[in-house]
């Protein structure tokens, strides 16, 4: 890697070769460095499991041994990105990322080096395929799937071209062939309903017999795999599609509304068996529909079905959690308190204290270039609504957000940041950037869950 130094280097190949010690010696080590920190550390885990903690020192590097690592796949997050990582027995792994580029930027070196560089590559490719993949829905029947089969072709042969160079684990080739195959399968999941919704056209009825045969292949219940994206991303087309077909032949199919999504949840509690893949599902369909569908009374009832079939009963539940707080975000009701800091660093609460009709963003650094837009629309709105008062606030762990907010200095706009963003997530439900609050002059609620770019965003507020 070329920025890291000679020494560096010296202690990475003596580490490497000192590592391949007795059978029982599962030694492992894990370095790099971070290009543009978001922040001053990276959370290393296992299955959502926080493994370690990985302070950055003043060059932005660092290096950490483990005792004991079983070969399996782990992730690093580093702010808001994380990508996915496998450790054989004894591996000594480095990373190199830009956190401006994050996916696109990461190389692996070191052993271990190219089953995790490959998955890199596939995974980019994957990647594109989505981006690419756009109109494919829109095809009929018989160019969809050669469409799909093609590429899909492609990205079987690369995989089985670098399985046989590379020589890996069988272990780490149930990971790359999931990837291969779940990203396929999960367009064919897709095609159904979002052919109806962008054409109007019902498909199903045209699909040939076998079309879901791959689905015998797939098992349903395997935890190994819950915390991994292309199958979660798998399960959820899969109910997605099976949900929506059933109620929709044709046209204006939504995959967010009460009914489907209380579907959705009737069949995940039929299909998995295994409590963790079943509870982790009920999870996945419940957080989307909460964060999307803001009607109190269906978030309601929507709960009580979801507290009927899972057994997820720990006070981490997050999804309780998430329930209890929308119910406080109410129109209407006083906006929770939480504090805020200032760009001189003083403490603000939003609330009582507020005069006029208050419009609340959220910004990150990570996508600055989103920001324009919002302040060309914010001074668009101060010409046709000059009593609204406009607060932003940054939700980075890094200090950067002070230079970026003195950019728009102009819009008079009060720029805020959370003193603590976990109370912020909690309290107000932020998940997404995508979310603007309205309050009402005294703080109470006439919106929690809109979004400021939206169309129809003016009409919430007063004239």
């Amino acid at each position: 890697m070329q920025h890291l130094t000679k020494a560096g280097l010296y202690l990475f190949f003596f580490l490497l070769f000192t590592s391949c010690g007795k059978d029982e010696d599962y030694t492992a080590y894990f370095g790099g460095e971070v290009l543009n920190p978001r922040g001053k550390y990276l959370i290393f885990s296992k299955e959502d499991i926080v493994i370690d903690t990985i302070f950055l020192d003043k060059n932005n590097r660092f290096f950490v041994k483990f005792d004991s690592l079983t070969p399996s796949m782990y992730s690093f997050k580093h702010g808001a990105d994380y990508q996915y990582i496998y450790f054989e027995k004894n591996d000594s792994i480095m990373v190199s990322v830009d956190s401006n580029e994050f996916d696109e930027s990461i190389v692996f070196s070191g052993r271990g080096e190219k089953k995790n560089n490959f998955m890199m590559e596939l995974f980019l490719m994957h990647e594109s395929d989505r981006t690419n993949s756009y109109n494919i829905y829109d095809y009929d029947f018989d160019k969809f799937s050669r469409v799909i089969d093609s590429t899909h072709a492609l990205r079987k042969k690369f995989y089985t071209e670098r399985k046989k160079a590379i020589e890996w684990s069988d272990d780490f080739d149930f990971y790359a062939s999931s990837r291969v195959n779940l990203n396929y399968y999960t367009k064919k999941e897709y095609y159904p309903y979002v052919h109806a919704r962008r054409t109007g056209k019902e498909v199903m009825s045209k699909l040939p017999k076998d079309f879901y045969n791959f689905r015998k292949t797939i098992d349903f219940n395997d935890a190994k795999l819950i915390h991994y994206s292309p199958y979660v991303r798998y399960l959820s087309a899969l109910l997605n599609n099976m949900a929506i077909t059933k109620w929709h032949k044709k046209g204006s199919v939504s995959e967010d509304s009460y009914s489907n999504n209380i579907e959705k949840l009737k069949l995940a509690d039929s299909m998995f068996a295994n409590e963790q893949v079943k509870n982790q599902m009920l999870n996945n369909i419940a957080f989307a529909y909460l964060l999307e569908d803001q009607n109190i009374e269906n978030n309601k009832k929507f709960l009580d079905s979801y507290m009927k079939f899972s057994t997820d009963d720990s006070k981490t539940n997050e999804i309780r959690k998430i329930g209890n707080a929308i119910q406080n975000l109410a129109k209407g009701a006083q906006l929770p308190k939480v504090d805020f800091v200032d760009r001189n660093n003083n403490t603000i609460s939003i609330g009582k204290n507020l005069e006029n009709e208050t419009v609340i963003f959220f910004w990150t650094s990570c996508a600055k270039g989103q920001l324009e837009g919002i302040y060309d629309k914010i001074r668009g709105l101060k010409k046709t609504h000059p009593t609204v008062d406009f607060i932003a606030v940054n939700v980075d762990e890094n200090d950067e957000w002070d230079n970026i907010a003195s950019e728009y200095d102009s819009a008079n706009v009060l720029q805020l940041r959370a003193a603590d963003f976990n109370e912020l997530r909690d309290k107000w439900v932020i998940t997404k950037i995508k979310r603007t609050i309205i309050l009402n002059p005294g703080g109470t609620i006439k919106d929690a869950f809109t979004y400021l770019m939206d169309d129809k965003f003016e009409e919430a507020l007063s004239n």
